[in-house]
């Protein structure tokens, strides 16, 4: 999914300025459009372009602020950008005002002629001047107690507090415009608010004797505190109306209709001239929750007050760091330990959800330390994590892409500069999720503390639809990346160095300007390629090799692509955005990207959320919660889109937005007969919503309303796979990933037969194959999964790490043609298997699964020996029946042998044969090398006779059949078992191999 590549950028933190001195960075913080990110170091503030990435301003603070207010600690932005604020460690607050000057650029180009500009063409996203900001003091606040968080909002700054353990709350700072002729402003700092740490006012905490360590604010609106004692917890701040006598207050809180939850806090209300003023508590619940031990409880009990415990006890699972992922509603909890949580977002009626703890991987086996910061991408499918002593990037469903801990032990370190393999004190990723931006601990040098590292990602994580998991289909931040070994021999799709990839670079002049790329699209046939970034599109043919992009600027960067894109044939279907009202609208790649060569326009009254594409039908799933059916039809000129009907999913769907996946199933009837306008009422739908894979299967009521069964298949579903059209059994089968296993479920789509309300429940999950990498692709005609995984190549006389990704497969058929043959379905395991036998490996996959099976049921059986069943009954019984209608039986059942211990011959040969008579059957149809790896096993099982017999009858027919590699094989096989030679003296007296006197015949 997500994949480093390359290596990391090193930039440069220590300002190119006159009469500054170089210090090392100790925080740093990104923009809330990410476009920026500031450095703060003890004295100073530095803000960055992230894209290209160069200083905009600086600002200095002087000696007698650092003697007065303190030294810089930790620096926040304001929700519109606007103000930068700054902690100190005497708990004051500075304010940083950032202006942003319009058209006047920081940095000149210098002056090159024609021939020379043509070497320093801009790269992705350097297109745009740097603009110019300049930053400047607003003015300094006096927190009340020592300040541990601060959490700007956009009237507001929230802060926590130790001295007293409490949460504040100081609007910005106002003007007073009215003064401005006399050249004055006056600022304001009405309406403060304190809310004390205790069981009065805050009584949802599990503990009160704390204090809020973090306050966290996300852009979607979630916010998480994290307390002193190790805990996390949900927050909200909820307005009542209470009245001015503040006496009242106790009796208002035992009325229910006061307030919605007569258990919160209250705050203390600030001064109001109205008779009734605005009154504001908080809400909270707990996510992160742990059990002290008894021993620690009776020593807080038996605490004489003095401060002075006989040991001190450090909370493994205590809470250092939160990340929140709305997109997929989860919450990944970073602990005092170094361990990893994901928990979903609890709900009302339901307990906490049980927490699952992330496998950190530790190839070196050092200490990854504590959590020190965690960022989820835009997208929510991958989770950036750094520690005191490496980091990590995880998917969805916990798996690890990629990490970092350390580096080997030949490895100079005096040489190395990729210091971020060792540790990293914070993070954040880039915009369009291709680059992670790290910050490393100062080291000997003070320059050059921040990294960024290029990532390669899937294209589905920015548009799921069933054309891009097709293939395996990689956005960089300047190329795509398409997996072409599906068009390769098969022994090219299973050999990992075979280089199967095609690049295709990205026009330099789109990207220029409108980079992070937002959308990427490949059609059905994987030769037309579609990509959309900040603005406009451009499209791209394999066959011809050539790009095509608007000619007018003006029009290609009028609108932006909102919704995804997709390939019809050679017609690209797009969901814009433009003047803020929305359309669908439709190019062919025949013509030039133009707005007078748009085939079609449909007016939407909502942004579109995703799109999908189902044969000749167009779902269209908008913000309103409405899925609209457009038929596609062609013309004798143009192609257009007929609206046949749309159904709303409001008391289904509760968040249209996470919504990743969607596509639907008509019955075979409908579709030659059916009208179109009935699809909706008869459909079932697909969808992944918020990682949950969900079948919606329509049932009509009495007043012929269209209602839906819903199953919901599996949880944190990072990608699923949907074919209808696949081959035997694997016709309509779904196949989802939750970051661990590739689950299958086998007819999961057949609706034909669909009659009772009972059969959606029905439906279970038929096959989990467990990966060792990441799934990009199911090659359904090969029998493969494809995917890849991440290789970091470190060496001396480098000072620096390369990162790649390399390519994975792994064969899925004897998993499906075992969950066959344990439910006694042969022949339909024996139809599966006819399609792929023309496969140069599918005689592996028959060993695989004959070894699989032999192995599991000799575990069953050491497990518990009464359980051990007959010789006839059994899936063996069933696979070795299975073999039997294939000519390559003999050969998979010597070859699962002599893989295979000894200790399991017995049960194997007693299902499938005396080994004898297979060695007979082998040489009565000539297939010599198979009877002579029976003759090894006649051999272990000591069924040979004295004269040895069978290998001479064997040894007479490979010289008949001149094959001389073999009666090699053969003569050291005689010799390996006897000694004496006498078993070989035997063999050559009874063949014609040696004439008199040792002359070889020819």
């Amino acid at each position: 999914m997500y994949f480093p590549t390359s290596a990391a950028r090193q930039l440069l933190t220590v300002p190119a300025l006159p009469d500054v001195t170089p210090e090392p960075v100790l925080c740093f913080e990104a923009s809330p459009r990410k476009s920026l990110f500031c450095l703060l170091t003890r004295s100073s503030l530095t803000v960055w372009r992230v894209r290209p990435s160069a200083p905009l301003a600086h600002i200095s603070r002087s000696e007698t602020s650092l003697i007065e207010h303190g030294h810089n600690t930790a620096v926040t932005w304001s929700p519109d950008g606007s103000r930068i604020v700054i902690q100190t460690t005497m708990s004051y607050l500075i304010l940083v005002t950032v202006d942003y000057v319009p058209d006047a650029s920081v940095y000149q180009p210098s002056h090159m002629g024609p021939s020379v500009q043509r070497n320093f063409l801009p790269g992705p996203g350097e297109g745009i001047p740097l603009q110019s900001l300049s930053l400047a003091l607003e003015g300094v606040i006096c927190a009340e107690g020592q300040v541990l968080s601060v959490s700007p909002r956009k009237n507001s700054i929230i802060f926590s507090t130790s001295f007293p353990p409490a949460v504040q709350r100081i609007p910005w700072p106002v003007y007073d415009e009215s003064e401005i002729e006399e050249q004055t402003a006056h600022r304001s700092l009405m309406g403060h608010d304190t809310w004390i740490l205790n069981d009065h006012e805050l009584p949802w905490l599990l503990d009160s004797d704390v204090t809020v360590t973090k306050v966290l604010h996300s852009i979607s609106g979630v916010e998480t505190w994290i307390t002193s004692d190790g805990r996390a917890y949900f927050v909200r701040l909820q307005e009542s109306r209470y009245s001015e006598n503040v006496s009242e207050l106790d009796e208002q809180e035992t009325d229910k209709s006061s307030t919605s939850n007569p258990a919160n806090g209250t705050s203390r209300p600030s001064t109001d001239s109205s008779g009734s003023q605005p009154h504001y508590h908080w809400e909270g619940t707990c996510i992160h929750n742990f059990d002290v031990p008894r021993w620690v409880q009776k020593q807080r009990s038996t605490d004489d007050g003095s401060g002075r415990l006989s040991s001190t006890y450090i909370e493994p699972r205590r809470a250092v760091a939160i990340a929140v992922n709305t997109r997929f509603s989860l919450v990944a909890v970073g602990t005092q330990s170094g361990s990893i949580e994901f928990t979903s977002f609890p709900t009302q009626d339901e307990p906490t959800p049980t927490p699952k703890v992330v496998e950190i991987p530790n190839p070196y086996n050092r200490s990854s330390g504590s959590v020190t910061a965690m960022e989820w991408s835009s997208d929510g499918y991958v989770l950036a994590v750094g520690w005191t002593h490496g980091w990590a990037i995880f998917s969805l469903g916990g798996r690890c892409l990629a990490s970092g801990f350390g580096v080997e032990d030949h490895i100079d370190g005096d040489r190395f500069q990729d210091t971020f393999m060792h540790a990293v004190e914070n993070l954040f990723w880039a915009p369009g999720n291709f680059e992670l931006v790290v910050l490393t601990p100062s080291g000997r040098k003070l320059d050059g503390q921040v990294f960024v590292l290029p990532f390669a990602k899937s294209a589905t994580t920015c548009q799921h639809s069933p054309d891009n998991t097709r293939y395996a289909f990689l956005q960089m931040d300047d190329r795509a990346l398409v997996y072409r070994g599906a068009e390769q021999p098969d022994m090219s799709v299973i050999n990992p160095e075979s280089d199967v990839w095609q690049h295709i670079k990205i026009p330099q002049s789109y990207l220029a300007t409108n980079w992070p790329i937002k959308y990427s699209a490949l059609s059905s046939d994987g030769r037309l390629i579609a990509i959309a970034g900040r603005r406009g599109l451009v499209h791209y043919s394999s066959t011809s090799g050539r790009w095509k992009i608007f000619s007018n600027v003006a029009q290609e960067q009028a609108f932006t692509v909102k919704g995804g894109l997709i390939w019809f044939h050679h017609v690209l279907i797009v969901a814009v955005e433009i003047s803020k009202s929305y359309q669908i609208r439709l190019y062919s790649r025949d013509t030039e990207l133009s707005n007078q060569n748009v085939l079609h326009r449909e007016v939407l009254m909502s942004p579109v959320i995703i799109l999908s594409l189902v044969d000749n039908s167009l779902l269209v799933y908008t913000a309103d919660n409405m899925l609209s059916h457009y038929l596609i039809i062609p013309t004798a000129d143009t192609i257009k889109l007929h609206l046949c009907g749309s159904i709303t999913f409001d008391g289904i769907i509760a968040s249209p937005s996470a919504v990743r996946a969607l596509s639907w199933m008509i019955p075979n009837t409908h579709k030659r007969v059916g009208d179109p306008v009935d699809d909706l009422a008869i459909a079932t739908v697909l969808m992944v919503v918020g990682g949950q894979l969900v079948l919606l299967r329509p049932r009509k009521s009495g007043t012929q309303e269209v209602n839906y069964d819903m199953q919901i298949f599996a949880e944190r579903i990072e990608f699923c796979w949907i074919h209808l059209h696949g081959i035997g059994a694997l016709e309509n089968s779904l196949w989802g990933y939750d970051g661990q296993n590739m689950r299958v479920w086998l007819n999961a789509l057949a609706i034909e037969s669909s009659g009772s309300a009972d059969e959606p429940s029905s439906v279970k999950e038929s096959v989990s194959i467990p990966l060792d990498f990441y799934p990009l692709s199911v090659l359904m005609d090969k029998g493969i999964i494809i995917g890849a995984e991440h290789e970091a190549a470190m060496r001396m006389n480098l000072s620096f790490v390369m990162f790649r990704h390399a390519t994975s497969s792994h064969l899925f058929l004897h998993h499906v043609l075992r969950y066959h043959l344990e439910t006694g379905q042969v022949k339909e395991a024996v139809t599966l298997a006819k399609h792929y036998q023309h496969l140069v490996f599918f005689a592996h996959a028959l060993e695989i699964l004959l070894h699989t099976v032999v192995e599991s049921e000799s575990t069953v059986d050491s497990a518990d020996p009464s359980t051990s069943a007959s010789p006839e009954s059994g899936t063996l019984a069933a696979v070795i029946e299975f073999l039997d209608y294939f000519d390559a039986s003999l050969d998979v059942v010597v070859g699962c042998a002599r893989k295979t211990e000894m200790t399991r011959w017995k049960r194997l040969f007693s299902i499938v044969g005396n080994p004898h008579v297979l060695f007979e059957t082998c040489l009565a149809s000539k297939r010599l090398k198979t009877a002579a790896s029976y003759l090894l096993v006649l051999h272990n099982l000591e069924q040979l006779d004295e004269n040895n017999k069978d290998a001479v009858r064997l040894l007479n027919c490979a010289l008949k059949a001149q094959d001389w590699q073999l009666c090699r094989e053969l003569l050291r096989f005689l010799h390996s078992i006897d000694d004496t030679g006498k078993a070989l003296r035997h063999a050559l007296s009874e063949t014609s191999l040696v004439a008199q006197k040792g002359a070889m015949v020819p």
